[in-house]
């Protein structure tokens, strides 16, 4: 019912214009003045005539209307208020009551009664245009609220839902989708996280079954290499042994089958690590204020500052560049859990960035082997993870022509990464 608030208060505000204007519109202007208070003017007029030359009037007259009183030249001898017309023209032009002065059965002079109802009705229209205005103001001031609601609570996490789509097409679903479960969109953006979680799932599920296949491969490996190398040994030693040529012939291709048996069983476990999908990198010019928007995408827990960017043009992919700070980040929350330091400076031909957490590192000598497939450090515990994140990063950053690096920094991992500047690959 909250999200409706905007909507009924515009509503009342515009009924309320239609209304007003409505009122105006069926509103007629009445000019008429009443005649007997006119009449009773015009005869306290007549009756005090004699003292109008001291511009004096005695006696209580009707205050309903001013009025002037002129002679027959047309000279002003009394008036009840400043300002009002002594102009017998003037008056007829502003629908004024000009009546005449009689004594003693002649004509001595005109008394101009002030019509005010037409500025009555002027003022009126202005106190309606007043309160119009006032109206249209409010009703302004509601729609750019509602505008800007509309914009704060559907428009901005829809752009949010945007970024999430990517990263989730790009193979990221580390990082969740945050959402107000109250936005008017809760419900359905939270079945797109509950997606990301469930994929995040089966990609894990994946990855045990790959590390399975990898372990059986190499236990079949190991138990088929050890047979086939006894027999390959046996027959070494008949053939030093015999004087026959048959048999030298029979234990050569004994021994020359064993070989290849060997052969293809250590294809077979080269093909295990050779399986994983090559995926397109696509690198083009980006602005290097780009950097801002991926890295507070990736740091969604608000772990690290945001270093000043050096201004100049890089040479990258900016989703798989997402992708790379998104294991970066990820694997710091995961792994040390701590504040995160963020440098960036700028060399001849690259722009560097570093990330390093405060978790202690690893140790020195599991550094080496951590951008290996199926690699985690010691500190990895009962984590879940599968060991890709960095291995797929380092992947990423050679297709652009640029570099991972990972060491022990002063209080923990540090993960640099190179991105080449345009024009320099």
């Amino acid at each position: 019912m909250k999200k409706r608030y905007p909507i009924i208060c515009i509503l009342i505000l515009f009924l309320a214009e239609a209304a007003l204007l409505t009122v105006f519109a069926r509103k007629d202007g009445d000019f008429r003045q009443d005649t007997v208070a006119v009449n009773e003017i015009v005869k306290i007029v007549e009756a005090n005539w004699e003292y109008l030359g001291e511009h004096t009037l005695p006696g209580d007259y009707p205050e309903t209307y001013d009025f002037a009183v002129l002679d027959l030249d047309g000279q002003v001898l009394w008036k009840s208020a400043e300002g009002l017309r002594g102009n017998v023209n003037a008056a007829i032009a502003h629908r004024d009551t000009v009546l005449d002065v009689e004594r003693a059965g002649g004509v001595v002079g005109k008394v101009i009664i002030h019509n005010g109802t037409e500025a009555d009705y002027a003022a009126a229209k202005r106190n309606l245009a007043a309160a119009l205005g006032v109206i249209l103001l409010v009703q302004a001031a509601a729609l750019l609220g509602y505008i800007i609601w509309l914009q704060w609570r559907i428009i901005k996490p829809f752009g949010r839902l945007k970024g999430f789509a990517e990263r989730v097409a790009g193979g990221n679903l580390d990082v969740p989708l945050e959402m107000d479960r109250h936005n008017l969109f809760g419900a359905f953006t939270e079945s797109f996280d509950l997606m990301r979680s469930e994929l995040k799932k089966a990609r894990l599920a994946e990855a045990r079954a790959n590390a399975d296949k990898k372990e059986l491969v190499a236990k079949l490996s190991h138990d088929i290499k050890t047979p086939v190398a006894s027999i390959k040994a046996a027959s070494e030693l008949g053939m030093a042994l015999t004087d026959s040529p048959r048999l030298r012939d029979n234990y050569t291709q004994i021994i020359r089958k064993a070989d290849q048996i060997n052969s293809l069983i250590t294809n077979l476990f080269t093909a295990t690590l050779e399986e994983l999908q090559q995926l397109p990198v696509s690198p083009g010019d980006l602005e290097s204020g780009v950097l801002e928007e991926l890295l507070e995408n990736a740091d969604y827990l608000h772990r690290a500052a945001l270093p000043q960017i050096p201004p100049c043009l890089l040479r990258a992919d900016k989703l798989r560049l997402q992708q790379v700070l998104d294991n970066i980040f990820a694997n710091s929350y995961k792994y040390a859990g701590t504040a995160i330091l963020v440098t960036i400076t700028r060399e001849s031909s690259r722009l560097t960035l570093s990330v390093e957490d405060f978790g202690g590192g690893v140790p020195q000598e599991e550094v080496p082997l951590l951008k290996e497939k199926f690699r985690r450090g010691s500190n990895a515990g009962d984590r879940e993870g599968a060991g890709l994140g960095l291995f797929i990063s380092d992947y990423f950053m050679r297709e652009m022509q640029g570099e991972l690096t990972v060491e022990n920094g002063a209080a923990g991992l540090r993960v640099s990464v190179g991105i080449p500047l345009s024009g320099s690959v």
